[in-house]
């Protein structure tokens, strides 16, 4: 079964936009003119991937819409592999472990839409250890090969701008 999943380079990218955040999901030009291949490709690997019970899809008006499937038996597995492909379980980890008080880590933006664009844009939320903050960017940064880009903002502070924040993509990761 995981043979069939990892087979293309296409199948690849699919997995880790629609399993990244179970939230996004797409249609098959916009997945193709990102991707820069043809639609028949992305068609191909969708139909497959939704024909397995990996993926939803919803029609919407002329369009189909393709989501994971998260009630799918190996659901938490794919989308564990897929955060881990990317270095995101280790994001986490090590700022719920070494920085301080943190009541909420928000992925923002491209990631929060599924997309590896090499910066990952990190809010965090709670009274975080200024001293160790830096070596943490710089140690995660080596270890998952990609960009951080980090805020830190107090409990009050996120609560009165909540809204400011949460226009932008995001995805509540703790």
């Amino acid at each position: 079964m995981l043979s069939e999943l990892f087979s293309s380079k296409t199948r690849i990218q699919l997995l880790l936009k629609l399993f990244l955040n179970p939230d996004v999901s797409c249609y098959l030009r916009e997945l193709a003119t990102e991707f820069a291949v043809s639609p028949n490709a992305v068609k191909e690997e969708l139909d497959s991937l939704t024909e397995a019970g990996y993926l939803e899809k919803n029609k919407q008006g002329r369009s189909l819409f393709f989501r994971a499937n998260t009630k799918h038996p190996i659901f938490p597995e794919l989308h564990s592999i897929v955060k881990k492909s990317l270095g995101i379980d280790r994001v986490v980890e090590d700022v719920r472990r070494d920085l301080g008080d943190v009541h909420a880590v928000y992925i923002l933006d491209d990631y929060a839409l599924g997309k590896d664009s090499g910066l990952i844009d990190l809010l965090i939320v709670g009274e975080v250890k200024a001293d160790r903050l830096g070596e943490y960017v710089r140690l995660t940064e080596e270890k998952i090969r990609r960009k951080l880009r980090v805020m830190v903002i107090g409990v009050d502070e996120f609560e009165n701008s909540k809204k400011t924040f949460l226009q932008r993509p995001h995805w509540k990761v703790v």
